[in-house]
């Protein structure tokens, strides 16, 4: 499975109702999980980000579907990174010296 980041933003709607935050995070890993995407972190954070989404998926597909699906509620804006660990790096970096 593939690792990705996501970094959240609440719109002014998921402001608006933002007691629900916590419900509707546990709504997304239940949904997450029916779609084989597997929630390994979930955070509300300071700073320029309300809040980071850590996930492994099994593809870019599956986790671009996960995304627009949280985003299509119109409580969130996201933006997500792949993560490799150090032995995917290694092999990507592999690559690059083949060439």
């Amino acid at each position: 499975m593939a690792t990705f980041i996501a970094t959240v933003k609440f719109t002014e709607k998921g402001i608006q109702h933002i007691h629900d935050s916590p419900k509707r995070a546990a709504a997304f890993t239940i949904a997450a999980k029916k779609m084989g995407v597997s929630v390994v972190g979930l955070y509300w954070t300071l700073g320029p980000f309300d809040g980071v989404i850590v996930f492994e998926a099994p593809d870019d597909k599956t986790a671009t579907a996960a995304m627009l699906g949280l985003s299509s509620k119109g409580n969130v804006q996201t933006t997500t990174a792949r993560a490799f660990d150090a032995a995917e790096f290694e092999k990507v970096i592999g690559i690059v010296g083949k060439n």
